[in-house]
């Protein structure tokens, strides 16, 4: 009797180039990204026709702006136990219907109120899009571009942002704010039919989950023609975890620390990068005394930093030691911060640096999402991707309300920017515990391995 073969489906991966199948995923990602971008913001860019529209007051356009937030904290912490459970491919497309939907569904939303519920609906999609998407895209990757390929994915956030300035521009204009939210809605919709024929289930969860064989082979022989023989098992080239729950394993005892310097410095990152976002155009008109096109200008320069910084810090942290690349950036960004309040009269530095605090921190955020897909297992890696972006959602939250009670304390754009030092700091002093903490524990393992005792490097991404 032919003994069964055991094909280390992790190994095969690492193994071999890029192929076409990846590359598909990689762009079915980026597109979704793209469009979360694109419906995350979309409210910003109607705001102002909106209140002329409706006459509404701040509060109430707050109170809408504010809904999607809480949405999409609730909706990343919700989806990873649910992708953990039953799929990624199932969640990651019902995120994107549900977002698509619930903004056509805004588009004929008849007062604030309604446009608020609408708004959280949509939120919820647009927070379980992110976490699980980047989650699909870091189980088909080789390692050794891992991080690279998670931030180019993930770039397609201010793609999606930026694009719908200009295209709001054009639009809203031509054919009124609800135009764009038809468009912000039909999109997703007819992405999520095309996911639903062209995106594959992530094979490593088939494999933890105990899935027929011969639903992984089909998956397998996209991914490496020719790789498969009759009869063949799998594997990830590890010993499952234990039979837990996924949220279980991210507040376990092996993986509780990561989780603890995860969140605070993701809580800490986005902060920063959403009180910026929101109030930098108002910072630097008030603060600095420049005029509205010079505020918009440095502002474009902070997002720029952005996917600048993401492909960059990728690239770097599949070379270098990933919590090292992070800490040291974000530590180059927290001198950013603290100059671009010292050097309000030099408009070309002021821009420079706002250039240098997006790079750092906007696109150090992004590397966060790589270094998350890396430190937990797959059967709790949606669930530790996405509570982490969910706690980092709520500090984005708390950082609108902070940003406008600074600006009503009459506080200068130097005093704001020494402010923002602390969760530059926390996030690298974060990153830093997280690096020495991934050493120590690789180092008990190999010292372990040597005494004949089974390896743990649970928690241990560099």
């Amino acid at each position: 009797m032919p003994q069964e073969s055991c094909l280390d489906v992790r190994a095969l991966i690492n193994s071999r180039p890029l192929g076409s199948f990846q590359k598909l995923l990689i762009g079915l990602g980026f597109i979704i990204i793209v469009l979360d971008g694109f419906d995350a913001v979309i409210m910003g860019f109607i705001a102002p026709q909106l209140k002329t529209d409706w006459n509404i007051s701040h509060q109430a356009l707050g109170a809408v702006l504010s809904a999607g937030l809480v949405g999409q904290a609730l909706g990343a912490m919700l989806s990873g136990p649910l992708a953990d459970r039953y799929g990624r491919k199932l969640i990651i497309v019902a995120s994107v219907i549900l977002f698509g939907v619930w903004t056509l569904a805004t588009a004929f939303a008849t007062d604030v109120t309604q446009m608020v519920a609408f708004r959280f609906l949509t939120g919820l999609g647009l927070g379980a899009a992110i976490p699980n998407t980047s989650t699909l895209i870091s189980e088909y990757a080789p390692d050794r571009t891992r991080s690279f390929l998670v931030t180019v994915t993930l770039s397609g956030f201010t793609v999606g942002a930026a694009g719908g300035g200009f295209i709001s521009a054009w639009m809203i204009p031509a054919f009124g704010w609800h135009s764009l939210l038809l468009l912000g809605g039909l999109a997703p919709v007819l992405v999520g039919a095309v996911l639903i024929w062209k995106m594959p289930e992530s094979v490593s969860f088939l494999i933890t989950q105990g899935a027929p064989a011969k639903r992984v082979t089909a998956i397998i022989e996209q991914l490496a023609p020719g790789a498969t023989e009759p009869g063949q098992r799998y594997t990830l080239g590890r010993a499952p975890a234990q039979d837990r729950t996924a949220i279980r394993i991210v507040l376990s005892p092996q993986y509780r620390f990561a989780t603890a310097m995860l969140w605070i410095g993701y809580f800490s990152v986005l902060f920063l990068v959403y009180l910026l976002s929101s109030w930098l155009p108002t910072l630097i008109k008030e603060g600095g005394g420049y005029s509205v096109s010079k505020a918009a200008i440095a502002t474009a320069m902070f997002q720029i930093g952005g996917p600048v910084g993401a492909l960059s810090i990728g690239w770097a942290m599949d070379r270098w030691h990933k919590c090292r690349v992070l800490t040291g950036v974000f530590l180059i960004g927290a001198v950013a911060v603290v100059a671009i309040g010292q050097i309000t009269q030099h408009f070309v530095l002021l821009c420079l640096f706002a250039g240098l605090v997006g790079f750092c921190m906007n696109g150090g955020s992004v590397g966060m999402n790589a270094l998350a897909a890396a430190v937990y297992p797959t059967e709790a890696r949606a669930t530790g991707s996405s509570w982490m972006i969910g706690i980092g959602r709520i500090g984005a939250i708390i950082s609108a309300f902070i940003g406008g009670e600074l600006l009503a304390q009459g506080w200068s754009l130097s005093q704001v920017f020494i402010v923002l030092l602390a969760p530059a700091l926390i996030v690298a002093a974060a990153m830093f515990a997280q690096g020495r903490h991934a050493d120590r524990t690789k180092s008990h393992a190999i010292t372990n391995a040597r005494l004949g005792e089974a390896p743990s490097l649970a928690g241990s991404a560099e």
